[in-house]
């Protein structure tokens, strides 16, 4: 049954390309070169502020018709603010937090709306970049992508399983028919040197562009033994042979090479231990053993078609491939719990994941009118095949000394408490009509789910087959008035497959699942063109959560509420100065689940956090070029522990800038923790310190 499902998606899918009468049509059509205004990839924003928004609702959107909680990270603000990852390009957007793990070289990781969303909401594309929880994890660098896009709360309505929380959609950098070029090349205080190419170019009849960008980096961190080295190529071909129709092909190539982070005790990191703080910088797992390398690999192709009767063909499909090879020898805590001892207890870890991952959305979106009323009716079909092959180990360890550190090594890990392969395929049937009635905007979306997963255990050759299958929704209405004010109300529901059984009654986990009601604002003042002020409210309750009972683990028992607030505003105030300012406050609960947690807030998890960021364009003639930027980022505190007894404290950062830029020549000094603030970024069992202060210089060169 499970075979013929999948058949028919992928024979489903293939017919979106199947328009032969619509070749025959182009070939009379002129052809006409493409002209794009401005920088490249910078067309939809006035400075820091997106126009549009093509990820909340699948079509070309503008935001302040959305009602959704969006919010836009742009290809100029990741250059401004030298963010050099996922994670530093997200610091200053509401209901997101990332660094979650502190300074970790290893994985994007992120909370949105207090939900941890790295593993099944992570996208590139539109497509999903799901990743396992044994560490088959994707990650892209920051230098390919055009801007980021934060959706807050259930987006399953369009995208499928994915953390009710909301999603981070990343958006490549495409070919724009420009014959342009860019490189950079820069340094930090650790030795790390960063260098990056862009070139792309178009042929003569404006109908042929390419596009590679390239980039990588090398060297040490703030952390001893651990460097971070990577690189990254991404080669694009775009064929437009007419305004209608576009075809465009790339890869995606890149490969890690790190080591694991610092598993530290809460005392001696967040307090003193007798002897005071465990150093930032001391490295506690062994150098001959201690590894983390990834290669992935993507491939696919985004197509569209545009008929004369308003009616758009997509198709998006893309095949993936990744292996980690990960070792790590970790910290568990003090020997015999006496943080006196300087001992830490520690353990060898080994997970070798392979992953293969294919999906394809295909999108049939048709505007026209029925009466006063001007429809975007959008129907999708979206198919994705994950294919996981996972093998980790665990072992003992021999104890560090962390104020006398000795590295002896650690015997290998020969013993495998998993070596499974995870096969799981989901066809998504979705329909979405965004409708405008004078200055009502509504929008009302559904999709039909089908997953079916089938888990083997290698050893033993037992198969374990789970089926799920799940309704989302939405429905959203936002009125804008003439002054620029835009309140809005919206519903939605998502679902996330499981898989697993309840330790006392023996069935299989159901989906879990969340509804979430929002109520908001945006206001785009009239004298103010180029800047967004948003308000969200909302109440987002997530079911089905797997916990614990107080005596059993893997009980499909519990409940938790998130609820709260987030600003953000975001744009060019002056013609001189641009800024980005967000703030989000939570009450975040369990509500259902084991007793002794019921009312406690989810560890490792602020329930406040907010950040501004001002960048100065100096009019002076004497200073002519130069610009200056700085922020401030504040992390209330969270609780280390279940009980809500130990806590983690608030942080304030300061970040800052000066950039000289003449003709197509850039120099960028960029400090991030100015004053070297050393803080916990969070605690869940074990701590993580986060970023300490980092100097880097950048020059780039523009033709």
């Amino acid at each position: 049954m499970t075979d013929r499902r999948v058949l028919a998606g992928i024979l489903l899918a293939t017919t979106f390309l199947k328009a032969p009468h619509v070749l025959a049509q182009e070939q009379s059509q002129v052809l006409v070169p493409i002209q794009v205004e401005g920088e490249a990839g910078s067309a939809d924003f006035d400075g820091y502020k997106a126009k549009k928004d093509a990820s909340a609702s699948k079509s070309d959107q503008p935001l302040e018709k959305t009602p959704q909680a969006v919010s836009v990270v742009g290809s100029r603000q990741i250059e401004d603010q030298a963010a050099r990852s996922v994670v530093e390009a997200t610091r200053y957007s509401p209901g997101i937090r990332s660094e979650t793990f502190g300074n970790d070289t290893r994985n994007d990781w992120f909370l949105i709306r207090g939900f941890s969303s790295q593993v099944n909401s992570y996208f590139l594309d539109g497509l999903q970049l799901q990743s396992s929880d044994s560490f088959a994890t994707w990650k892209v660098n920051s230098y390919l992508l055009d801007r980021i896009d934060v959706l807050r709360g259930p987006s399953s309505a369009l995208y499928g399983a994915s953390n009710p929380g909301g999603l981070i959609n990343l958006v490549s950098k495409r070919p724009t028919f420009q014959n342009r070029g860019e490189t950079a090349i820069g340094v930090n205080e650790f030795g790390n040197v960063w260098t990056g190419l862009d070139v792309e170019g178009v042929n003569k009849d404006g109908t042929l562009a390419y596009r590679f960008i390239a980039t990588g980096n090398y060297g040490g961190t703030q952390v001893d033994y651990t460097d971070n080295d990577q690189f990254a190529i991404m080669p694009e071909v775009t064929w437009k042979p007419d305004e209608d129709t576009s075809l465009t092909v790339y890869a995606n190539v890149s490969k890690l090479k790190t080591r694991g982070q610092n598993f530290l005790p809460y005392v001696g990191t967040v307090t003193d231990a007798p002897w005071g703080k465990i150093p930032r910088d001391l490295f506690t797992s062994e150098p001959s053993v201690d590894k983390f390398e990834r290669s992935q690999q993507m491939i696919g192709y985004e197509f569209e078609h545009r008929f004369d009767n308003d009616v758009t063909i997509r198709q998006n499909l893309r095949y993936g491939h990744l292996d980690v090879d990960f070792r790590n020898v970790y910290g568990e805590g003090w020997v015999g719990d006496d943080p006196a001892s300087h001992l830490l207890e520690r353990a060898n870890f080994l997970s070798k994941p392979d992953l293969g991952l294919f999906t394809v959305d295909n999108q049939v979106e048709w505007k026209t009118s029925t009466g006063p009323i001007d429809h975007t009716l959008l129907l999708g079909l979206d198919y994705k095949r994950f294919d996981l092959h996972d093998e980790s180990g665990f072992e003992d360890a021999p104890p560090l000394d962390v104020l006398n550190p000795i590295y002896n090594g650690a015997p290998p890990v020969t013993s495998r408490y998993d070596q499974s392969n995870t096969l799981q395929n989901q066809t998504g049937l979705y329909a979405q009509d965004t409708m405008q009635i004078d200055r009502w905007n509504f929008v009302f979306s559904g999709r039909y789910d089908d997953v079916q997963t089938r888990v083997t255990d290698r050893p033993t050759g037992v198969r374990t087959s789970y089926s799920a299958d799940a309704f989302s929704g939405r429905a959203g209405v936002i009125y804008n008035f003439d002054n620029g004010i835009s309140p809005y109300v919206s519903i939605s529901r998502s679902f996330l497959p499981l898989t697993g059984t309840d330790t006392a009654t023996g069935n299989a986990f159901k989906p879990e699942t969340a509804v979430q009601y929002e109520a908001g604002v945006k206001y785009q003042p009239t004298w103010l063109n180029d800047v967004m002020l948003t308000a969200s409210l909302f109440d987002l309750t997530r079911e089905n959560v797997v916990t614990s009972d107080g005596v059993l683990f893997n009980r499909q028992i519990g409940k938790v509420n998130s609820r709260g607030i987030e600003i953000e505003a975001i744009g060019q105030l002056t013609p001189d100065l641009k800024l980005t300012g967000a703030y989000t406050w939570y009450d975040l609960k369990i509500k259902e689940g084991n007793p002794a947690e019921i009312g406690k807030v989810t560890t490792g998890t602020p329930e406040q956090f907010g950040s501004l960021w001002l960048d100065y364009a100096v009019p002076s003639d004497r200073l002519q070029g130069v610009t200056v930027g700085g922020g401030v980022r504040y992390v209330g505190s969270s609780f280390a522990d279940s009980a809500n007894t130990l806590k983690v404290p608030d942080v304030v950062l300061f970040d800052a800038a000066i950039r000289y830029e003449k003709d197509n020549f850039k120099a960028a000094l960029n400090v991030s923790n100015l004053f070297d603030k050393t803080y916990v970024a969070s605690c869940n069992i074990t701590c993580f310190y986060g970023e300490s202060r980092e100097i880097s210089l950048t020059m780039s060169y523009k033709w």
